[in-house]
């Protein structure tokens, strides 16, 4: 009985205790409180700025392709999510896309742009074998429009990369005959360059930091690019790292094959210039020479049989 009536005054004094210090310090924990909304709201409202300055594609589209193919990539076999994958790498990775994205756009397009065709003939009222017709040919050019653009692209990145590779290369033989190591010389030319090569680079770094052995990350980089020159000039950097042959006597060997190889690429575009002028030529220009050269002829001698 002692033992309660104690402790019925320890809380009874302790509650008293706690009443009185919320009671003087109740503004000070109104303020506290509101000024933990106003943080919250900002943070909401800092958030809220954040979503809205994305692009449109990333805050709107992304969402939907990402749960469609999500969906989607389920059903398709993984060699061919493999390949999608490696002809979107080559292609420098567009808008940031996964191979189940792709694939959303593809069929996207597929169904999409005959559906188009059909609502744009309705009002036409065309014949049911020419809508027919026409929609088997959107829906065809909807197929093969996405890895054209693939292509396009990749196509492109090879041309940027086989152009500038030299031109790099010249800097990352300078910057390692100065006395830098490999790697601080790869530093040096992200640093000093722009464009593809620069930001393949760029990669590579960013994949040795991260723990990935050198040559794996080269050899990555050489079957991501495509490029025959590319990976020629990785294929030469391994070799050098493993026999311990002088990385600056390699990179100068391999910059002036690469400019070697790119003024032969050169003279065979300039080979190739008149043969291609001979179909604008024979299509456009000769039947102009002959109408403006014959033309006053003809009109006389048909003046003359009439």
């Amino acid at each position: 009985m002692y033992f309660a009536v104690l402790i019925l005054s320890f809380l009874t004094v302790a509650l008293v205790i706690y009443g009185i210090y919320l009671a003087l310090n109740q503004e000070r924990f109104a303020v506290t409180q509101r000024m933990q909304e106003i943080a919250a709201n900002l943070r909401r409202k800092k958030d809220l700025n954040d979503e809205l300055s994305k692009p449109f594609f990333d805050r709107i589209i992304r969402p939907v392709l990402d749960k469609l193919g999500k969906n989607l990539g389920k059903a398709q076999p993984a060699k061919k999510k493999v390949d999608l994958h490696k002809k979107i790498s080559m292609a420098g990775n567009p808008l940031n896309l996964t191979p189940n994205e792709f694939l959303v756009i593809q069929y996207g397009c597929t169904l999409g742009l005959p559906i188009c065709f059909l609502l744009f003939s309705l009002p036409l009222n065309w014949d049911l074998t020419v809508v027919i017709l026409g929609m088997g040919v959107w829906a065809a050019v909807g197929f093969v429009l996405p890895d054209y653009y693939l292509k396009l692209k990749a196509t492109n990145r090879r041309e940027e990369i086989q152009d500038n590779l030299p031109d790099v290369l010249d800097l990352l033989t300078v910057s390692v005959e100065a006395g830098l190591g490999f790697d601080a010389a790869l530093v040096k030319v992200v640093e000093k360059t722009r464009g593809t090569v620069s930001q393949e680079f760029s990669r590579v770094l960013q994949e040795i930091k991260m723990g990935k052995p050198r040559r794996d990350a080269l050899r990555d980089l050489g079957s991501r690019s495509g490029v025959d020159d590319l990976i020629s000039f990785v294929g030469a950097v391994i070799q050098a790292d493993q026999l311990g042959v002088s990385i600056g006597n390699v990179l100068r060997l391999q910059a002036e094959q690469m400019r070697q190889k790119r003024r032969q690429r050169a003279e065979e575009k300039a080979m190739k210039a008149p043969i291609k002028m001979l179909i604008p030529l024979i299509l456009f220009i000769f039947p102009t020479i002959f109408i403006v050269v014959l033309g006053p002829a003809a009109i006389q001698i048909m003046d003359t049989f009439q």
